[in-house]
This record gives structure tokens, sequence and C-alpha cells, in this order.
């Protein structure tokens, strides 16, 4: 049980740049070591009956030794999947209709030398389609093995291609190492959205920087929901910087490699949730979070997008008047460095989010998001015509 410290074992590798026939330099962020802190006091617990994402925890009971006494930490329950670690016995490969599906963000992925749909999300199992409808699957093309991340949940899964091969971008965390003790709020675990890669894109999928304790992103970061996207010849990944850690969640860039290995520099934040008009701060709509009350703002799954007249968009999620919703945000300067202005009111706000875009392969865009009727009700897929043909998104009907 890792408890203390990880270090990086690779040795420090120097990335190089060329710059019109000369090599540059540049920073190594390949050496980090992730460090582990005490434990300590949480935020209060959610009153009895109050609504709650992410599940009641267990009775907290005071710590012996004292209320700041070491315990480990009491949000989200490790859950383990049957990829990287066979933790439990793989489903069986059926084909159901997309109404039968649960889930929380669904990411197509279009293949267009199979002429496949490919579908993943949290979860990270895949699932495939020729119409859209009916998907079969459930496939696990995620291995892990010698990692830090084996067994662990995999959250907001992607598929992105470049260069002839397909990167699977999720997010791991693990709940035995705590990263930083906000005092009276919360035990901030190690979270990271890393890069797996394949030459098929149907897997396996192993990580694309095979050292068992890397992370690509800063170590004492809670960093999830990463994706791609790509401006004048870099690769970025776009990232949340959760609102557990900072109260109000940024959304965040970071350039990469050119193999997508390392980043370049440490993350730029692009805005933070409060600047939504339609995020509401989580205790003034009575919203608990694992089981207890704390106060902020959320950000979660970030997708860049243009429209057809060029202008850049990014779709993220928060929680606004009826639970999760989705919003946009637009940069002014047609730059993912912003500023980036944020829509008045939630493009979709009836307890859904975390969507994306996709086209078909007759040319149509269309937008997958997750939805749940009522408090307690299972998140399902739901897939919903676009019009990108303006300045603005315009949400369409669902389709399916």
């Amino acid at each position: 049980m890792m408890n203390h410290c990880l270090y990086k074992t690779a040795a420090a590798v120097m990335i190089a740049a060329m710059s019109i026939g000369s090599v540059q330099a540049q920073q190594d962020f390949t050496n980090e070591k992730i460090v582990s802190v005490p434990f300590g006091e949480q935020a209060p617990s959610a009153n009895p009956g109050q609504r709650n994402f992410g599940g009641m925890m267990p009775a907290m009971r005071p710590p012996q030794g004292g209320q700041n006494a070491q315990r480990p930490p009491m949000q989200r329950p490790p859950m383990q999947m049957p990829a990287g670690g066979m933790q439990r016995p793989a489903q069986q490969v059926r084909v159901q209709n997309i109404k039968d599906l649960s889930m929380s963000d669904p990411f197509i992925f279009p293949d267009e030398e199979t002429k496949t749909y490919w579908l993943t999300s949290t979860g990270g199992s895949l699932y495939k389609s020729k119409d859209l409808q009916n998907w079969e699957g459930p496939y696990n093309v995620i291995d892990l093995s010698g990692t830090w991340m084996q067994g662990n949940f995999v959250a907001a899964a992607e598929i992105h291609k470049f260069n002839g091969k397909y990167y699977y971008a999720g997010t791991w965390n693990s709940h035995r190492i705590c990263i930083e003790q906000v005092p009276r709020r919360y035990n901030v675990p190690l979270n990271q959205t890393q890069l797996l890669v394949s030459d098929k894109i149907d897997g396996p999928y192993k990580p694309l920087v095979p050292d068992s304790t890397f992370c690509l992103g800063p170590t004492d970061w809670d960093i999830i929901d990463g994706t791609l996207y790509e401006e004048n010849d870099t690769v970025y990944m776009v990232f949340v910087h959760e609102w557990t850690q900072l109260i109000d969640g940024t959304m965040d860039y970071m350039p990469l490699t050119k193999d997508l290995k390392y980043r370049t520099a440490n993350p730029t934040t692009m805005f933070r949730a409060s600047e939504a008009p339609w995020s509401k701060e989580m205790n003034s709509i009575g919203e608990a979070t694992f089981g207890m009350r704390m106060p902020g703002w959320v950000t979660d799954g970030p997708e860049m997008f243009r429209t057809q007249t060029g202008v850049l968009g990014m779709l993220w999620s928060s929680w606004g008047e009826n639970r999760y919703a989705q919003g946009i945000a637009y940069s002014t300067s047609g730059s993912i460095k912003g500023p980036w202005i944020q829509e008045e009111k939630a493009f979709k706000g009836d307890n859904s989010g975390h969507g994306m875009l996709f086209r078909t392969f007759e040319g149509q865009l269309l937008y997958i998001v997750h939805h749940a009727e009522g408090e307690n009700g299972a998140r399902k897929p739901q897939i919903w015509t676009v019009d990108d043909s303006t300045d603005r998104l315009i949400l369409g009907h669902q389709l399916y």
C-alpha cells in the first residue's frame, strides 16, 4: 500500500523543440514526486435526507488520538474495474438499445475507417454501433498492469486520434494517497487524467508513459476530466482543477510534447466556475457532495469545439437550479488563451451534462449527453441534434 510517497523512477528526460532549424531545450516535467500528507478533519456531514451526489459516506466516528488524528479519506468509495485489475468478472457482450444503457459522461468516436461509432464513458467499457441506436458491448480494452492505476476506477473516458494512433484519456484516482488536507473541508485524493495509447481503435490501450508512478499533470493538483484539443500545431490537454480542492473550480490547459507524453509548461487557468451566471454554489442549492456539506462551485467535463463561423467554444458542466447542468463558454480571441465569456443561461439545465459533439458519417453534427430523471434516477445517454451554423451553438431535438 502506498501511504507515504511515490517517486518517479524514470530518468529525467530533456524535451527538445525544433524552431527554424535550431533546438531549444525545455523544462523537464517528468521527475516530480507524489507526496502523501496526513488526513484531517472533513466538512460537516450532510443533513438526513439531503440531496447528495456521489453516494453517502460511512458514518464518521471521532478518530482515535483526537479530532485531527490521521484517518483514511472518506469521500468516493474505491471502485474496482475489470480492465487492468480484473477485480470482477467481465460483463457479457450483447447488443442493447441506447435507451437501455446507463452511464455517466458518454463519449462517441466515429471511426471513418470502419464506419463504426465507438462509445465509452465513466467506467471505461467500450461499445460499438453502426446506427447509434443499437450498441454491442461492453468490451474491456484497458491494460494498466504495473501502474498505480491498476485496478482503479476510470472516469470521463475519451478516445482521440493523432498521427495514426488512438489515445484514450481517462481520470484515475488513488484514495490511499492524500495530496492535500483542506481543513474542515476535504481530504484531497490523488486524481490525474492520464493518456493511454493503442494502434487499434478497440485496444488494448496501455499507458503512453509506462513509468509505474507517472502523472501527466502537477502531482499536487486534483485533476479530472481531461480532453485533448489541437491549435496551431500544438496539442493541449484541457482539464478540470477540482472545486473540492479549490472551492471555486477552474478550467485549465497545458501544452503537450509532440508525442503527447509530457507537458511542456505548467497549467494556465482559463476561467472559474463562479464566472458563469448559471453555475450555482453547492450549499446555496442544498446539494451535498460525497455525504458532506462542502461550499463551492463545480467545474466538470470540458470539450472544445468550433462553430462553422470559426468561433471557439467549450462545453462544460456545473450544478445549477435543476441539479446538473451543461453550459457553454466562448473565446473572444478565437484562441485557447481566451479571454473566455460565459453564456448567461445553461445550454441544457435539466439534470443533464458532461456532453460532447461528434459528426455522423453523413456529416450531421450531434450532441451526446447524460441525463437523469428525478433526484435518484440513473444517468442515461441521450443524443440530440445541434446547429453550429452561426456564432453560437443551438440545441435542437432529441434524436435517440
